[in-house]
């Protein structure tokens, strides 16, 4: 049984090492700060949050922050865990207490603090671990901090110009809160992922339009049946919520005609799934079986194009995943150079290894004033990590961007 702490209280915590997680209350991003004796950081690498989740002795994994003590360097006096409110604008006090819960290695419970009391604060030191002679212990902290997540990372001495953006800055969108705690927690590790990419592309903050596109070819039939196509939604709803103005994700079905499905949201998604991703029936009040059975990519790309306004205030992002054909070079050719002048980045995702045709060739297409069109294939895309995926799938957005806007085709 865990000993309950009150603010102020310390122990003693034996052994090798321990977990802090964090349940209840709102939803919260964790991070830590590896002090020295004078409260401070020694560099900006004793700062651990989603963008650089390591230091030594001290790990961040998802929500769960890991310290093993003996390979906390010596002239680190405390490690110091804070809870930032992960949504612009909500604070502690709205909803009910958060609980710190610290478990030795083997999961054994040691401690746990009921943060009661808390009201305006966004930024909150949980517990602190720290040195007592050979001992480390744990104090129940409970530190409201007034001047934000900037103040108290800088008065501990982490340079904010240098450091990647904090955690409390990746977005969250309504509906959030209405999932599971399993799936809060997958979803939030997503969206760090994304925002890492945006960071290191430096436009993490920016707005951006997305559309999904899928193809329900007959040829696609194993990836419907095996859930991979509903998986993939699933990744991609991270890059909505970091991008687009209300986090969802406007989506298309294509075959040889195509159908505009209902926006795909974080709260709906699975219902979405179970509704829309189909080869043949009705569903939704859509015949699937009429949008035939084969690739014709020209009329999908034509809907596309012609939702777009050369005086739109934000870029548009198309996801495109398709397991082959675009067999009508010409065509598609033609569709892409007209797209360029439109404030659009085209992102072709192959599944599988099939024929792919134009798609291979789309960095050799002239006749355009930028290069509006990305493609890459991959044999079997539930293999490839979060990071990897997003690595790829957001790599090449932000120099189109970058052209367009010198092009003056994207003014924002």
């Amino acid at each position: 049984m865990a000993n309950a702490l009150v603010k102020g209280q310390n122990l003693g915590v034996a052994g090798a090492g321990v977990v802090l997680t964090v349940a209840g209350g709102i939803s919260a991003d964790v991070s830590a700060l590896l002090v020295t004796a004078s409260g401070k950081v020694r560099t900006d690498a004793d700062f651990v949050f989603f963008n650089q989740p390591q230091a030594p002795g001290v790990r961040l994994d998802g929500a769960r922050l890991l310290i093993d003590f003996a390979a906390v360097p010596a002239d680190i006096d405390q490690i110091r865990a804070v809870l930032t409110a992960a949504d612009d604008g909500v604070v502690f006090g709205s909803g009910g207490a958060p609980v710190a819960a610290v478990h030795d290695g083997a999961g054994n419970p040691l401690a746990q603090y009921v943060i009661e009391g808390l009201g305006p604060e966004s930024v909150v030191i949980a517990v602190e671990f720290y040195r007592r002679g050979a001992e480390w212990k744990v104090r129940a902290v409970g530190q409201g901090y007034a001047g934000g997540f900037a103040a108290l990372i800088t008065d501990h001495g982490v340079s904010v110009d240098d450091s990647p953006a904090p955690a409390m800055e990746v977005r969250s969108v309504p509906g959030e809160l209405g999932l599971s705690f399993e799936k809060r927690e997958k979803l939030d590790l997503r969206k760090r992922e994304v925002a890492k990419v945006l960071i290191d592309h430096r436009i993490f903050g920016m707005r951006a339009r997305i559309v999904l596109v899928i193809d329900k070819t007959g040829s696609m039939h194993k990836l419907y049946r095996a859930g991979t196509v509903h998986r993939v939604v699933e990744r991609m709803i991270p890059v909505a919520t970091q991008l687009d103005d209300d986090g969802s994700l406007e989506a298309f079905v294509y075959a040889v005609s195509y159908a505009k499905l209902p926006d795909v949201t974080v709260a709906e998604s699975e219902q979405w799934a179970a509704e829309f991703l189909h080869l043949t029936g009705v569903h939704g009040g859509i015949d699937y079986g009429s949008l035939g059975g084969r690739n014709d990519e020209p009329p999908i790309m034509r809907a596309v194009i012609d939702t777009l306004r050369a005086d739109a205030t934000m870029p548009t992002l198309v996801l495109f995943f398709t397991d082959g054909g675009f067999a009508k070079r010409r065509e598609i050719a033609a569709l892409m150079r007209e797209a360029a002048n439109l404030p659009a980045f085209w992102q072709f995702i192959g599944l599988g290894s099939g024929n792919f045709g134009v798609l291979r060739t789309l960095d050799e297409l002239d006749g355009r004033v930028v290069d509006n069109a990305g493609f890459f294939a991959v044999d079997d895309i539930d293999r490839i990590d979060d990071a990897e995926l997003y690595r790829r799938l957001l790599g090449e957005f932000p120099d189109w961007l970058r052209a367009a806007r010198a092009a003056g085709i994207v003014r924002a």
